[in-house]
């Protein structure tokens, strides 16, 4: 189920991560992975992972992520690797996004470094 907040309302790290997921679902994202980290690491709660086809694609995929949460009222604390997109991080502190390219994922294997944190796929 996705959370749908109300306009300059906060979300917490999980409702975060499923908004996140959907956005990034209805973009076309593939291999999309919420991690939960709670209780693993001490900077967020939960990844999101996910990929494009193409450095376009995961430009297009951050910028609905960005546009969408922006108009709900959330903004990330800060942003990495939008001009290159093989690898965008978007840092909204309880949770944290990953936008890579194919290439990217498989070369940094972030979800191998949590492999024993509960993760589930989203379709």
């Amino acid at each position: 189920m996705t959370a749908e907040p109300q306009p300059g309302r906060r979300l917490d790290g999980e409702a975060l991560a499923e908004r996140v997921a959907a956005i990034a679902s209805d973009r076309k994202a593939l291999d999309i992975r919420v991690i939960d980290l709670r209780g693993v690491v001490g900077y967020t709660d939960f990844f999101v992972i996910c990929s494009g086809n193409t450095e376009r694609q995961t430009k297009a995929i951050h910028d609905a992520v960005h546009r969408q949460l922006k108009d709900e009222g959330v903004l990330p604390r800060r942003v990495e690797g939008e001009r290159e997109a093989r690898w965008i991080l978007m840092d909204y502190l309880d949770c944290v996004v990953h936008i890579f390219t194919p290439e990217a994922r498989s070369f940094y294997r972030l979800e191998s470094l949590w492999g024993d944190a509960p993760a589930r796929s989203v379709d």
